[in-house]
């Protein structure tokens, strides 16, 4: 019975999340989507501060309980032309070329937060349930494009991907001073992965396989300090440990299993922010660290561990991804009673350099820029409700070449075909909702 409420409980907050810088989720909940996630020294919402710095909580004196929910909608698109070849292995001089649209559906995005403070206490306490992470499309096999068309043809067919992880963290921040505080949370994650076909499996005669939907579970911790100044100026850094997780187990379609080891990388943010009577500001640095996490830090062909390309280069090692930089800002304007308003932007580099782009195909969720606005009212001295609009967009496409193993020995190293190429771009959109109680909340200070 337990283990079936944990299935549920994942499958609500993990299977539904789509990421937009990399794979991480640019904020969590509708106030801090809305302010660009930033929120590492601007705690406008108690999920913003728990996903960001645990430092941060420390600024809420009350028993506060958060739930958002967002309805996700995203296009990516895919380009291939490769040139074609006569009879004796040479180029024609003509390309087949062609492009394909995801067809997968709106995707909620739920979120879940709690703080137990007091006010003459230095102790914080916290505890949440977010979807942080994901990638997922749905290529559907399609005979004019080269990528698409089926493998009996040289193709991949269809092609699907989905990765969720659900992440679970409980919290304790300390009050040093009025102005210093400290923070420590400790996570446990849930992941699961599927692909198809599998790349990182070992062909058969038919081509790559398909798999299950193998699961992981992982653990790591995030640190963090918050300053406030008293007088409006405010400054925060957190750090997020690599999460390590156990290795995602496939069961293939051919009826072999491979496994596939894959890591959620380490997060470094600094913040600066900023509050008066009408105005709160943010302003959020991230470094990502994909270069040194198990999944992400390889890249190339293995050799195959069966089949009959059994000991040849044909095997996907990893996706390997560049660190990146995620700059988030936002300004909330509170002159409107009960109704504040806020925009947010954020910025992200790409993490898949140019001569990888073949091998991130199934992991195309790259969003360059990122707008939102977003509002709350205050529905009485203990009820919020909050709602956010996104758009994202690639900010152009993410080109490569078309690889191919059997191309390597003339083309290193990874088989770059001559006068090829795979593109793609994609644009999101999101709606989410959020409400607060706040438990025996008193009146503001003036």
């Amino acid at each position: 019975m337990k283990s079936n409420l944990f299935k549920l409980f994942a499958l609500l907050f993990s299977t539904i999340v789509y990421a937009q810088s990399g794979h991480i989720m640019q904020g969590v909940g509708a106030v801090n989507m809305s302010m660009g996630g930033a929120s590492t020294a601007q705690p406008l919402d108690i999920s913003g501060a728990l996903q960001w710095n645990p430092a941060a909580i420390s600024t809420f004196d009350s028993k506060i309980l958060k739930f958002d929910l967002g309805l996700f909608f995203s296009s990516p698109e895919l380009y291939s032309t490769v040139p074609e070849f006569d009879a004796f292995g040479q180029p024609t001089g003509n390309f087949f070329s062609g492009n394909t649209k995801d067809d997968r559906g709106v995707s909620p995005m739920p979120a879940l937060a709690m703080v137990w403070g007091k006010e003459d206490s230095k102790h914080t306490f916290g505890a949440s349930a977010f979807g942080i992470s994901g990638f997922g499309v749905t290529f559907p096999e399609n005979m004019t494009n080269p990528v698409n068309a089926p493998q009996s043809v040289g193709g991949f067919g269809r092609i699907e991907s989905d990765y969720m992880l659900l992440q679970i963290g409980f919290t304790w921040a300390y009050k040093l001073s009025d102005k210093f505080s400290i923070g420590v949370e400790p996570t446990f994650n849930y992941a699961s992965l599927q692909l198809e076909p599998n790349p990182t499996a070992s062909p058969t005669a038919t081509g790559y396989p398909s798999t299950n939907k193998a699961k992981a579970t992982g653990f790591g911790g995030q640190f963090g300090l918050f300053y406030d100044s008293g007088v409006g100026f405010k400054a925060g850094a957190s750090y997020k440990t690599t999460q390590n997780f156990s290795e995602f187990e496939f069961d293939n379609s051919a009826g072999e299993n491979n496994n596939f080891d894959m890591d959620y990388p380490s997060i470094l943010s600094f913040g600066l922010g900023y509050s008066n009577a009408a105005i709160d500001l943010a302003l959020d640095y991230r470094t990502v660290n994909y270069e040194n996490t198990n999944g992400f830090k390889k890249s190339g062909w293995i050799p195959a561990t069966s089949g009959p390309a059994q000991g040849f280069p044909v095997v996907v090692a990893g996706f390997g991804w560049e660190n990146i930089s995620i700059i988030s800002a936002g300004i909330q304007y509170k002159g409107i009673a009960k109704l504040p308003l806020r925009l947010g932007y954020t910025y992200s580099s790409n993490p898949i350099p140019e001569a990888l782009t073949f091998y991130n195909i199934p992991a195309t969720a790259i969003i360059k820029n990122a707008f939102q606005f977003g509002f709350s009212y205050e529905v009485n001295n203990n009820w919020q409700v909050d709602a956010v609009y996104h758009y994202g967009s690639s900010g152009g496409k993410t080109t490569g070449q078309v690889l191919n193993p059997n191309f390597i020995p003339a083309f290193p190293p990874y088989g770059a075909i001559p006068g090829s190429e795979v593109a793609y771009d994609m644009t999101t959109s999101m709606i989410q909702f959020g409400m607060s109680y706040t438990f025996n909340k008193k009146e503001a200070k003036l």
